[in-house]
């Protein structure tokens, strides 16, 4: 079905609408198959228009800047990309895990090697692209170089060089949902989840609710980044020691320093145990998720800092959450039924030393089937002065401490107001 359009010289001359069902030779996808060629291909590319097999766009979260690419002539819009040379540097899987919906749903396990698992799809000119990217680098820390100054890590040109540069294995991954699966994990039915998906998108995907047949989405959402300190196909082997972290990014203070929460010193101190891991024998694994502001978004994160600050009494562990509902109407949307997923895709079966306080991210990890060994903790002369507050409230409302638990009553009781570094 198409409807006019006004011709111009970067666009076609009607309007392709993907809202009901058809396309020609569109391969089907079997979610938790035992191989990439049963599965099938993940197709979501604008040059392959007849062979979509999913809902939404690759690179959901920067699809606009090609729009605004391809709207200004920069970017021809059949653009087919050359993967020559691209190919991982590390090879990851397959696991077990990778054929099992209740392990994987987020993200295209086979994602990662387009080249290998699809070939036959690719000579046959269907656009692939990949979700999945692994590359080598160096990353660089000034918390690292003080580290190696104070004398608490030591370079061993293997894992960490002199300069204060650790070497490490990058991975990047694109949300991939397998919504059958993504609904079960939230206690909703699939056609529930779709048709807020599509109402609270203003509309965006009609596809949710017009093609129950397309069973696979890729939402506008940042995706995450996996740094692995170390060999990535230890992480696979219980027997080697893992030192992990799960982060959910706070550009604030990641980034920029800000001293209101411990985000920063809680992601400088996992990598440092990660290298120390790594240096031990064991492998060390930081795993990066986009979900600025507790994915209420870094708008609504200022607004609940001014309105904690302003408040009668100034900034308390008392009245914490609550400010952050009273501007959100929720104190949390993260949510983490989804975040393990890479962790099986990464073959992580134990973790010996998990660099979290937060009781969510425990039990999502545990629930999943990763056994976790030990929890560790954010050193106390790490915690900036303005994130005493924030500390307070969260162990009182469950977090992990190996100390006394500050008094629930003084702090307001919290109990079922949990949230994450």
């Amino acid at each position: 079905m198409s409807i006019p359009s006004e011709p111009t010289s970067k666009t076609a001359s009607h309007i392709r609408l993907t809202s009901h069902s058809g396309g020609d030779g569109a391969s089907t996808i079997e979610w938790g198959a035992p191989s990439a060629q049963a599965r099938g291909p993940i197709v979501g590319t604008t040059t392959s228009r007849n062979n979509r097999n999913v809902i939404g766009t690759h690179s959901g979260s920067y699809s606009i800047y090609r729009a605004l690419a391809v709207a200004s002539g920069a970017l021809d819009k059949d653009h087919k990309a050359d993967l020559t040379n691209t190919s991982p540097t590390d090879r990851i899987g397959p696991y077990p895990s990778w054929s099992d919906p209740k392990k994987i749903a987020s993200l295209d396990p086979w994602g990662a090697e387009i080249e290998l698992n699809f070939k036959d799809q690719l000579l046959d000119g269907v656009d692939i692209k990949p979700t999945i990217a692994v590359t080598k680098a160096h990353i660089f820390l000034p918390e690292v170089m003080e580290a190696l100054k104070m004398g608490r890590l030591k370079a061993d040109g293997k894992f960490l060089l002199d300069n204060g540069s650790a070497l490490v294995t990058k991975v990047a991954v694109e949300p991939v949902w397998y919504l059958p699966e993504v609904a079960k994990r939230f206690g909703c039915s699939e056609s529930e989840l779709r048709r807020v998906l599509f109402e609270e998108t203003g509309g965006m995907y009609p596809e949710l609710v017009t093609r129950s047949d397309l069973e696979v989405f890729l939402p506008p959402i940042g995706g995450l980044t996996v740094y692995i300190f170390g060999d990535s196909k230890d992480l696979a082997n219980p027997a080697i020691e893992l030192t992990a972290r799960v982060h959910d990014e706070c550009n604030g203070s990641d980034v920029f320093g800000s001293d209101i929460c411990t985000c920063r010193p809680y992601l400088t101190h996992a990598i440092e145990e990660c290298i120390l891991g790594a240096q031990r024998g064991g492998v060390g694994l930081c795993a990066y998720y986009r979900k600025e502001g507790r994915a209420l978004g870094e708008v609504t994160k200022f607004l609940v800092y001014n309105a904690r600050k302003r408040q009668v009494g100034g900034d308390t562990a008392l009245n914490y959450f609550a400010r952050t509902e009273c501007v959100a109407g929720v104190q949390d949307m993260r949510f983490q039924q989804l975040m393990p997923d890479v962790l099986h895709w990464l073959g992580v079966q134990k973790i010996h030393r998990l660099v979290s306080m937060s009781n969510m991210k425990y039990d999502a990890i545990v629930e999943s089937g990763i056994e976790v060994l030990e929890r560790i903790n954010i050193p106390t002369e790490l915690i900036p002065l303005d994130a005493q507050v924030e500390m307070d409230a969260k162990m009182a409302a469950g977090y992990f401490t190996p100390t006394a638990v500050p008094d629930a009553q003084e702090l307001g009781k919290a109990k079922g107001r949990t949230l994450d570094e």
